[in-house]
């Protein structure tokens, strides 16, 4: 499963409580879409660290990197490679 599915698997049942898929887009802002609060953005942060073992500072937690799935994914593969 790539990591935009895990994502949009993760909004869909966790966030917006939905037995369907993610009807977004994902260049969709999550925060002009009104998918995410800040608490969401907490809780998706967490899923992130615990789902792809990567540990996330405070000042990541920016729209920039977690504002849409496909900014999402990008930043997930960015703290990867500094991983690897």
């Amino acid at each position: 499963m790539t990591i935009e599915a895990q994502i949009r698997d993760y909004l869909a049942h966790s966030v917006l409580f939905t037995d369907g898929a993610y009807d977004y887009e994902d260049d969709a802002s999550f925060l002009e879409e009104g998918i995410v609060d800040s608490v969401a953005v907490m809780e998706l942060a967490l899923f992130v660290e615990e789902t792809f073992g990567i540990n996330i500072e405070d000042a990541d937690i920016t729209p920039d990197n977690f504002d849409s799935v496909t900014k999402l994914a990008n930043y997930i593969r960015r703290k990867q490679a500094v991983l690897n």
